[in-house]
Formats: structure tokens, sequence, C-alpha cells
């Protein structure tokens, strides 16, 4: 078995975040606000997503090249 790369393990990293950040604002939009009725404002939105969107990548690639170590 190969091990990843931390190139690889980055861009791994991304794309899984950006779909599950596509997912999420899909989510948002037709399931938390129609049954929450929580109304943030568009910049709101924007800020919460890019701190959690930083987060889930560096939470990705850790845990990709910990699993790398292991291997």
């Amino acid at each position: 078995m190969m091990i990843q790369s931390k190139r690889r393990s980055l861009l791994e990293a991304v794309i899984n975040v950006m779909v599950g950040l596509f997912i999420n604002w899909v989510s948002w939009f037709l399931i938390i606000i129609p049954i929450f009725k929580i109304y943030p404002s568009s910049s709101d939105i924007i800020l919460i997503s890019i701190i959690f969107t930083i987060i889930s990548i560096a939470r990705s690639y850790i845990i990709r090249r910990i699993f790398n170590k292991i291997k």
C-alpha cells in the first residue's frame, strides 16, 4: 500500500471540505432556515462558513497524516 504525500493529503482534505461546504449550504437554506426560523445575515453565514472550513481542512489533513504514519 502506498503512503499518501503531504500534498495529496492536503488536496484530499480541501476537496472533502469543499464538498461538505456545498452540502451544508444547501442544507442550511433548505432545512435549517425553514425548520428553525433562523435568519442570519449573509455576512454571518460567510464568516461562520470560513471559520468551520479552516477547522475542517486542518482536522481532515491531520487525521490523514496520522493514518499515513500508522501504515
